[in-house]
Formats: C-alpha cells, sequence, structure tokens
C-alpha cells in the first residue's frame, strides 16, 4: 500500500466546494483501484482566517507542509481583502518558499466541450505550457518615489533625463517602478523542464517565448539560455516567439503548439488565452512544481466570490488539478483513470454546470465522474 499525506486548502468563494468533490474523486479512485491510500490534512488558511486572526501563513504551517507528499489548493481571494495581500502573503509564498519554480499548465480540449474557435476540436488543442514561476516581474523588487530623500529623488530625476530627455518634476509627478529580473540557473532550469517534458509526452516541438525585440537584457538572456540546452535535444524542433505573436498563433492555429515554455509573466497571461480555447476555466488545471520537493495542485480559475456557498461552480479543473497531482506522484495509472472518468462525463454531456451550458450542481459534477470512475475500472 503506497500512502501519500495530502495537504489541502481550501481557501476562499468556490474554493472549498470545488476541493470537496476533488478529494472525494481522489478517495474513489483510490478506493476501487486499490493500493494507494491518502491522508488529507486541512489547512485553514485564507480570507476567512486572515481577517479574524491577521495571520497569513505561519512559518510552522510552512514547516508543516514541508512534510506533505503535495498540496491541494483550491481558489485565494475575497473582496473583504485588498488585492495582493492574500495572493503574495499565501500564493506566491508558498511558491517562493517551496521552490515551485515550474507552472505547468496542459491546455486540452476535450471531446463533448465546445470550442470558440470556429472549426477547432480535441484535435486541434492539446498541448503545455511551461511558465517559469519564481522569477521574472513576480520577485517583489519595486517601488514609488514621491516626495522620499532628495538623493533619491535626484537619482530618478537623471535616470529620466539620460534615458527619455524628459524633464520630470518629482516633486509633483509620482513614480512607480518594477523590475523584471531572471537569473541563467533559473532559466536553464525550467528550459530544461520543458524539454524533459516534451520528451516524456511524445512532443516533437518546443516553442519559447519572449520579448527579446524590446526588453533586450532579461528576455536576451532568456533566448540565449533557450538556444543553449536546446542542443542537448537534437531530436525536438525548436522555434522562438514573441508574446505578442504567439497569443495571435494560439487563436488561429492551436494545432502547432505542443510545448510552450515561457517567463512568469507572459505565461500567467497566455495560460488565461489557453483556459478560453479549451473551453473556459472551469476545465483548467495547474500545477506549481518542484520535481525534487514539494509541489502544489489547483484550478486556475479564482475564488469566484458571487458564486460561493451556492453550489454552483464547476469541479472539473479542480479534479483534473489531483490527476496532475498524481501523475507528479507517479501514480500514472491512477490519473490515467481519473482522466478517462472526466471525458466519460463531458462525452455524455448530462451533467454540466452552468458554464457549460448546464444546470447540475457542484456535488452532482463530482458524485457522476466517481460513477464514470467506478466504470472505468470496471471496463478494465
Amino acid at each position: 500500500m503506497r500512502k501519500y499525506k495530502i495537504a489541502v486548502i481550501p481557501g476562499d468563494g468556490v474554493g472549498p466546494e470545488v476541493i470537496r468533490e476533488g478529494v472525494k474523486v481522489l478517495r474513489a479512485a483510490a478506493d476501487v483501484v486499490g493500493g494507494v491510500e491518502f491522508d488529507f490534512v486541512e489547512f485553514p488558511y485564507g480570507a476567512e482566517h486572515y481577517l479574524r486572526t491577521k495571520e497569513l501563513i505561519p512559518e510552522e504551517a510552512l514547516r508543516e507542509l514541508s512534510q506533505m507528499d503535495a498540496v491541494y489548493l483550491g481558489a485565494l481571494g475575497d473582496p473583504r481583502v485588498p488585492t495582493g495581500i492574500l495572493e503574495q502573503g499565501i500564493l506566491l509564498r508558498l511558491r517562493f518558499y517551496f521552490d515551485q519554480y515550474v507552472n505547468l499548465r496542459p491546455v486540452k480540449l476535450y471531446p463533448g466541450v465546445p470550442c470558440p474557435l470556429v472549426g477547432k476540436g480535441p484535435e486541434h488543442v492539446n498541448f503545455f505550457v511551461v511558465r517559469e514561476n519564481t522569477e521574472d516581474f513576480y520577485v517583489a523588487l519595486g517601488g514609488r518615489a514621491w516626495g522620499k530623500s532628495k538623493a533619491e529623488l535626484d537619482l530618478i530625476r537623471s535616470l529620466y533625463e539620460a534615458k527619455f530627455n524628459l524633464d520630470i518634476d518629482v516633486d509633483r509627478d509620482e513614480i512607480a517602478y518594477q523590475l523584471g529580473v531572471i537569473s541563467r540557473r533559473g532559466t536553464e532550469r525550467v528550459i530544461r523542464y520543458s524539454f524533459e517534458l516534451a520528451r516524456r509526452k511524445g512532443k516533437k516541438r518546443v516553442t519559447s517565448v519572449d520579448k527579446a525585440n524590446v526588453l533586450t537584457n532579461v528576455y536576451g538572456l532568456w533566448r540565449e539560455v533557450f538556444e543553449a540546452v536546446a542542443k542537448d535535444y537534437p531530436e525536438i524542433e525548436t522555434e522562438l516567439a514573441f508574446v505578442d505573436a504567439i497569443t495571435m498563433w494560439f487563436v488561429k492555429n492551436p494545432e502547432w503548439y505542443q510545448v510552450v515554455v515561457t517567463p512568469n509573466m507572459f505565461g500567467d497571461i497566455i495560460t488565461d488565452l489557453g483556459a478560453m480555447i479549451q473551453g473556459g476555466l472551469g476545465l483548467a488545471p495547474g500545477g506549481n512544481i518542484n520535481p525534487d520537493g514539494v509541489s502544489m495542485f489547483e484550478p486556475i480559475h479564482g475564488s469566484a466570490p458571487k458564486h460561493a456557498g451556492k453550489n454552483v461552480a464547476n469541479p472539473i479543473a479542480t479534479i483534473l488539478a489531483g490527476q496532475m497531482m498524481l501523475e507528479e506522484l507517479g501514480e500514472q495509472s491512477l490519473a490515467d483513470v481519473i482522466e478517462a472518468a472526466v471525458v466519460k462525463v463531458l462525452q455524455e454531456g448530462k451533467v454540466r454546470t452552468y458554464d457549460l451550458g448546464g444546470k447540475s450542481s457542484t456535488s452532482e459534477v463530482g458524485d457522476e465522474v466517481v460513477r464514470k470512475v467506478e466504470q472505468v475500472v470496471a471496463q478494465h
């Protein structure tokens, strides 16, 4: 019996409702298939906990989480908490603390799911986006300058005058700045992960995304490292793409893409576009992965506070996030059972939440996936 200790952070809004269904499906699959046992340990961190205690996620909780095999997250975000506090204080802290340097997003259109792109079906939308997850503009280096020390203001004034030939009045005009930082080591490891993923999944092309024509320093380094790593994988075709161009081609020819690797900020943007072409956020899972440490899996949709407590949110993305977690844990056969069950539910189309044009509840969809898990196992 293989035993896994899974940290569960239900989070905010619809998070507790969708994570409940994800846990239900994982338990059912383990019971039916056998050989695997889960110990789910729930942690309270999120908006309610923060509003009650002013605590985000303490050091002792991080130490406890480090003893887990994986983290299963529902959603974070609440209108009662200013934007950024929960995201930076919990989500980004977890990513950075556990060095989850890969954000992995499968972009896969399942049978029975309508695609907003005319003429595109499941055979056209099936690729992975590998997003660097700990560097770039997410390193929290920046600030705002207005009424600061004379030395700082003089420095800002001189920079603007030298670079832009602008005579700026820093006593009147507030300045905000954010620094994007990437390292050769951080870039190399995520790009190498993308090539290894391509090998593992039988993909033949890796596309690198950047904006090296304008942001020449950071993304010039990115491009240089990509070309160097590519030499170790001569059997895999490579290409370079600017981020503005790839958003266009995602819509026009999604079938071209197999594995896409991208810096942090661009990946944050294009994966939401990927979610739309696969049928919506309710179907889009994501993994924050440290191949040698604790990884975290979640739906990429937000907490949707207006739907909280109504039992209407689509749990498929969360269920598929659990399926991704099983893959990372090495339980491929169990992951395949869950994915096959989801495919059956979507193909039949009888049990669907509102976002897919149905009237089923969150729990009804979870129950139907469980039934299909049992059918899949019985048929094999």
